[in-house]
């Protein structure tokens, strides 16, 4: 049997290992269309790659991934981030969980899950192939064509073939697969910052919340957890979260709207009233300035005491009702507008690709194509940061793996 895998990614060298431990017997060949594998996974993590994530309940994993989680939610059962941890401890990778669930090698180094990769292909005898491009997937009797871009390279029969080809910036980049009789889903960015250029909390550059809710307003769409003020608007955590679900939303608005912040995470606002009152009560004499609720920075504080027209040197009892409700409203309903979008690093996720309607999946094979798959974020399937795109790589890798 010879099985070629389209794309010398995450997802492409998980479905080559898994199909040549499986079927020994089989002639598997990674096709990859630059002079460099494993790129992606060499920049993950900022460089540490972040090969999974330490949440073992797959009702909670589900909830990270905006697009996909029901066809992930069966799949989880198959092969899930305990399989995952597994799987590259067994293969000579020490994992390590941080207190955020983030799994990272114990190195710290993207470049050993790259070695564990090539170090199983080589052993296994995984051919890897560089400089081909594969332009075209034809169905004959033979088994399944693949043309190259380079005219010069003369097309390859397959038995089977695994695409893994990654996300596409632009739907064109997909036709090759549309044209086969695929639904594509528009591709659109996900895992983006928020651009602030008219917003002055840009001059607040560093100051880090460690547990804020953002929404965008207008729509019920909200995250939570820290988020970071940067030179050109906000980031974090929190951000990424919101932007993944909010992606097509985002860009339907071409990245124009208003995004509501809750500095302290508490959605009562009689509560955040009442905490107001009581600190004034204690404080009565004390300077505004001086007592920060909620934990917040000095310079977030006098920033938004600032927009609340308060002045600093006034006191707690001389702010009256009015001043706390001013205060409470700010800290739970502080808005800014959003006028673009800025890529997280180098690590670039797409909401959309080839849609799951199109495949079977228990097998991750195709509907219109025979003993075609897929597998890894071609798919429209994506997450939010933490870990869960790679476990997405895995998981569908090692099903479409099985080449049931």
């Amino acid at each position: 049997m010879k099985v070629g895998i389209i794309g010398g990614g995450a997802a492409g060298f998980f479905s080559a290992i898994t199909a040549k431990e499986k079927y020994p017997e089989a002639e598997v060949t990674i096709l990859e269309k630059s002079s460099k594998v494993l790129a992606k996974v060499k920049i993950s993590g900022g460089g540490r790659c972040n090969v999974t994530n330490g949440c073992t309940s797959i009702s909670e994993l589900c909830k990270a991934y905006p697009r996909g989680a029901k066809t992930l939610k069966k799949l989880f059962h198959t092969f899930n981030t305990k399989h995952a941890m597994q799987w590259f401890e067994e293969r000579g990778v020490p994992l390590t969980t941080q207190d955020d669930n983030c799994v990272f090698p114990v190195s710290q180094d993207s470049q050993s899950i790259i070695d564990c990769f090539l170090k199983q292909c080589k052993q296994l005898g995984v051919s890897i192939k560089t400089g081909l491009a594969v332009s075209a997937i034809n169905e004959t009797k033979q088994g399944l064509q693949l043309c190259f871009l380079d005219d010069k390279m003369p097309p390859r029969l397959f038995d089977k073939v695994i695409v893994t080809t990654g996300g596409s910036p632009q739907e064109k980049g997909l036709d090759w697969l549309k044209n086969i009789g695929h639904e594509i889903e528009a591709p659109v960015p996900s895992l983006f910052t928020f651009n602030m250029p008219n917003e002055k909390v840009k001059k607040l550059m560093g100051v880090v919340v460690e547990d804020a809710l953002v929404s965008i307003q207008g729509t019920k769409l909200k995250a939570n957890g820290p988020l970071l003020i940067t030179h050109w608007g906000m980031s974090g955590p929190a951000i990424l979260k919101l932007s993944a679900f909010g992606a097509r939303l985002a860009n339907e608005s071409n990245y124009n709207f208003k995004v509501a912040v809750n500095w302290c995470n508490t959605i009562n606002t009689e509560a955040v009233n009442a905490h107001l009152k009581e600190l004034a009560n204690e404080n009565k004499n004390k300077i505004v300035q001086n007592v920060k609720p909620y934990g917040l920075s000095e310079r977030l504080w006098l920033f938004l005491l600032e927009k609340c027209d308060i002045p600093q040197t006034k006191k707690w009892s001389e702010l009256g009702k009015k001043g706390i409700n001013k205060l409470s409203n700010i800290l739970t309903n502080d808005d800014y507008q959003v006028e673009g979008a800025s890529k997280f690093r180098d690590e670039f996720v797409t909401c959309g690709g080839v849609s799951i309607k199109s495949m079977d999946t228990k097998t991750m094979q195709s509907k219109v194509v025979d003993n075609l798959y897929f597998a890894g974020e071609v798919l429209d399937i994506d997450a939010i940061t933490g870990g869960y795109n790679l476990q997405a790589a895995w998981t569908t890798g090692y099903v479409a793996g099985q080449l049931n």
